[in-house]
């Protein structure tokens, strides 16, 4: 169970839940004792509010609970130093987060068939129910040397190979190493390892794994390898080549196009997305994969086998803007990603509000979406977006299976300099699937977040 919501993920150390700002004094002292102006002069620190509200209502299956609610209160402290003086800057960045539960029933957080499993958006104390709150503290130590940037400590990804997901209180954390180069025009290199992960709904850093690799229990790695390259080769053409690979689950090769196109009337932008996902290690034997180093798929020996190619159209003219978008996967498994059952998200054109993804062997997914903005209307701040997918052809041992999912989303910025930083989100999904063990689901979520810059 995820009950020590306390402990804050650096080293041993344990600090309270309420003394984030300490961290702010901590980390100016040090550069002014070594006589480095630049590291205070380029800090900055921002707090972010976020009030938030998840209301999931399953409508199919018969195992508790049959119903998830709850709500809370987020704290996010982001402090980013400069870099010391000379031709090699030293730098320490901090990511101090703390929730707060504000609602949550033992009849709505718990699940009786699955000891570690937390809620959506708490960790789950001894008792079933959720916890009071849970915090954590993450340090970041970096080291600049002309354009060329190192980092060792929490990170919080964004690569088509690894992405953190934001979807709740507090966003997931990874703990690695990661370097990034911009020193030649046009081009940024990006290598690095990441160990850990802290989820969502967690205080703790935990091995990585993958869906199929038997859960808390199962089989986990502490080895992530990454590297990547984006090339701009215009104002409006991004090309990009990523690896990533879990040792003894999996390597993964992306390639990716984006283009925006300015049509007479209007502009297009094309996303082009092809991943490449092999087994590796123990994964690829199968006496490893009977240990457990196993894959989600149809028929596959829980090895892993899959191809995803996806491609996103977007038409853009005044306030409106359509898209019309198409994945194929094909393999034996289901796309493979870091995954331990707690929240996690790919890169995929198929990874939208309920975490159902579309990402299972052999599914093909068209996906269509509007979006509006009504400040032509006169009503400046506020946007939507609805957007709608159909899987088919997943592959089960029931035949051919299908899904869709609808997503209505509204967002307003509130535009008076009195309430700059202010915005309101609201976020409704359903889904219907006919995959077994699929439950289908009727989900609203509200953000209330305020983001504000301390220095």
């Amino acid at each position: 169970m995820k009950t020590n919501h306390t402990h804050l993920g650096a080293g041993s150390a344990h600090w309270h839940p309420l003394s984030l700002m300490g961290l702010l004094t901590l980390s100016c002292g040090l550069p002014l004792a070594a006589s480095a102006a630049g590291f205070i002069e380029d800090s900055k620190a921002t707090l972010e509010l976020r009030n938030y509200y998840f209301n999931q209502d399953y409508r199919s299956g018969t195992a508790a609970p049959s119903k998830q609610e709850e709500w809370g209160q987020g704290f996010i402290l982001n402090y980013t130093s400069g870099f010391t003086q000379g031709p090699v800057g030293f730098g320490l960045d901090a990511l101090g987060m703390l929730g707060i539960r504000l609602d949550s029933g033992k009849g709505t957080h718990y699940n009786p068939n699955s000891t570690n499993q937390a809620g959506f958006v708490f960790p789950t104390d001894n008792d079933g129910r959720a916890v009071n709150d849970f915090s954590s503290l993450g340090l970041t130590a970096k080291v600049r040397f002309a354009k060329t940037e190192a980092k060792l400590g929490t990170l919080r990804p964004r690569m088509p190979v690894l992405v953190l997901n934001d979807g709740r209180l507090l966003p997931e954390t990874f703990e690695g190493m990661q370097i990034t180069s911009q020193d030649f025009d046009n081009i940024t290199l990006t290598a690095g390892k990441v160990e850990k992960v802290k989820s969502r709904t967690s205080s703790n850093n935990e091995n990585l794994a993958i869906a199929g690799a038997g859960g808390a229990a199962g089989k986990r790695s502490n080895k992530f390898y990454f590297a990547g390259i984006d090339y701009k080769l215009n104002p409006d053409l991004l090309l990009q080549y990523y690896y990533g690979g879990l040792e003894n689950f999996y390597q993964q090769h992306f390639l990716g196009m984006v283009h925006n196109l300015a049509l007479p009337v209007g502009n297009l932008k094309s996303d082009l997305r092809f991943f490449d996902s092999r087994p590796d290690g123990r994964n690829a034997s199968q006496a490893g994969r009977q240990e457990g180093y196993r894959s989600s798929g149809f028929h596959n020996n829980g090895e892993v086998d899959n191809r995803a190619l996806a491609g996103m159209f977007t038409y853009t003219v005044g306030p409106h803007s359509i898209g019309l978008g198409y994945q194929a996967l094909t393999g034996s498994s289901d796309f493979p990603f870091v995954n331990q059952g707690d929240g996690s998200s790919t890169y995929l054109i198929t990874d939208r509000q309920t975490g159902a993804r579309f990402q299972r062997a052999g599914e093909d997914t068209w996906v269509a979406q509007y979006g509006f903005n009504f400040v032509s209307i006169g009503i400046p701040g506020l946007t939507t977006v609805v957007t709608y997918q159909r899987g088919d052809n997943v592959k089960t041992d029931i035949g051919d299976q299908h899904e869709w999912e609808r997503d209505i989303h509204f967002n307003y910025a509130f535009q008076s300099p009195v309430l700059k930083g202010l915005s309101l989100s609201l976020r409704n999904a359903t889904l219907r699937s006919t995959v077994p063990n699929q439950r289908d689901i009727d989900e609203n979520r509200v953000y209330i977040t305020y983001t504000r810059d301390l220095f």
